[in-house]
């Protein structure tokens, strides 16, 4: 993965002696973290998490001045769901119960069909779900999971920490990164030819890092294989807020099954959402959910069992996981505030995603393709045969190679596709979307001087 040290050691270098590099300051475009870039958080969301974890201030006059009335109210309906009204307790290992009935009902909102409190499982952002149901679904390398390639490397990381087989699946770039039902039955058929049992298939949409948005018929046809083949379905859906083209929605997987007629006895679905995505950005406090589906009464119990031994997940994370599945609706006294605070971030995200694409677009050997949703493009770079001969020499592989001098002369941070996987013989980089508006030009300037004199450096 790519040298976290060597940026942390340029930071400081600025630090201890400005103007010593070609830069003057760091631009992060490596990581999924809104806020650390300046990113605010919506008012309602932390107005109600700082009333709920300080209720003393719900008393005193001075507060009916200080925050909106529907936060007041909205303290007070969560405060008397959680024990003893302190938020510093355990709660039960699911999440508290009346968090878990609002978002239930947010989700019943989302997709026009029923929910159920007892199916979902606050957790410390999606992450720690993942690991549980690879956790529950692994037993041995014998056991396969169904990946995206490119993919998120929580996926990669936890199928080998728990010791079982990746089976990849290459999403197909040339169809804006297309996932054909055609290459999931190949790849499945070849693994079970080597004695590899495939207990389930991962789908992250909208993608990360290839940011595509599924169409509604290719859900459908992924629905209907997983049925066939008897795969749980884990639905990574923690960018459901990000999309920003107005041809693409965002379905979540359940109610797509649920609109097939698939119900509890169809289908194994595993749905994962968090608070640290969408346009709340909230990273550090790690909230998060998984919605589990079609598992039987003795397998729901061994999951159970699993979420127990971490206690439960922290008291924040849940109560905002309850905020962002409810959040204030017309006529609240917040609605207003609230709509432009996430309109604002979801509309200047959309317009930095088309600025950075175009951008990409325009430099030799570069292609990009559209950024549907989520944080992130992945242009594919076509690099000289003189550059992948010095990578190799460096011992490097050749995207690492680009990024890290593109760091070193403009302190541009990117990801090489080689942490996410890709195609054999292709080469990629993780840009995020996430710099702040103001910052976005000089990102640009800096990556199209370096490219052209990269390419002019390393012309065969």
């Amino acid at each position: 993965m790519f040298n976290v040290s060597l940026v942390q050691r340029l930071q400081e270098e600025l630090k201890a002696n400005p103007g010593s590099l070609p830069f003057d300051e760091i631009l992060y475009c490596n990581i999924g973290n809104p806020q650390s870039l300046g990113q605010l958080p919506i008012t309602f969301f932390r107005e109600v998490l700082a009333l709920c974890d300080h209720p003393t201030i719900l008393d005193k006059a001075e507060t009916q001045g200080l925050f909106s009335a529907d936060s007041i109210e909205r303290a007070w309906q969560i405060l008397d769901q959680i024990p003893g009204r302190a938020t510093g307790a355990y709660s039960h290992s699911q999440g508290i119960k009346g968090l878990r009935d609002t978002i239930a009902a947010g989700i019943e909102a989302r997709d026009g069909f029923p929910a159920n409190p007892n199916d979902i499982f606050l957790t410390d952002g999606a992450s720690p779900a993942v690991h549980m149901m690879m956790q529950l679904l692994i037993s041995s390398e014998k056991d396969g999971i169904l990946c995206p390639i490119p993919q998120y490397p929580l996926y990669s990381a936890s199928i080998a920490l728990h010791g079982g087989s990746l089976i990849p699946y290459y999403l197909d770039e040339e169809t804006g990164w297309g996932l054909e039902v055609s290459e999931l039955k190949k790849q499945l058929e070849e693994a079970r030819s080597k004695g590899i049992s495939v207990r389930a298939l991962v789908v992250i949409n909208p993608g990360n890092p290839t940011g595509q948005v599924l169409a509604e018929e290719n859900q459908r046809d992924i629905v209907e294989f997983c049925k066939k083949e008897g795969l749980v379905l884990l639905a990574d859906e923690v960018y459901q807020e990000n999309i920003y083209v107005p041809e693409k929605k965002f379905h979540s997987f359940k109610k797509v099954a649920r609109s097939m007629g698939y119900g509890d006895n169809d289908l194994c679905l595993v749905s994962f959402q968090s608070v640290s995505k969408g346009y709340h950005g909230e990273c550090g406090k790690r909230g998060g959910y998984m919605e589990i589906t079609g598992f039987s009464p003795e397998v729901r119990e061994q999951i159970y069992k699993v979420a127990s031994v971490n206690l439960c997940s922290n008291i924040s994370g849940q109560i905002l996981a309850s905020l962002v599945m409810s959040p204030p609706k017309v006529g609240d006294e917040s609605y207003e505030s609230y709509s432009a605070e996430k309109d604002g971030i979801l509309e200047s995200l959309a317009r930095r995603a088309k600025t950075l694409e175009d951008a990409f677009n325009s430099l030799e050997g570069i292609t990009c393709n559209k950024a549907e949703g989520a944080m992130y493009l992945f242009p594919r770079i076509r690099l000289p045969e003189k550059a992948i001969k010095a990578a190799e020499a460096a011992k490097t592989a050749p995207d690492l190679f680009y990024c890290r001098h593109l760091l070193n002369a403009t302190g541009v941070v990117v990801v090489p596709g080689s942490g996410f996987g890709q195609v054999p013989g292709t080469w990629h980089f993780r840009c995020t979307i996430l710099p702040q508006e103001d910052k976005i030009p000089a990102i640009v300037s800096r990556l199209t001087d370096f490219h052209k004199s990269f390419m002019d450096e390393y012309r065969d």
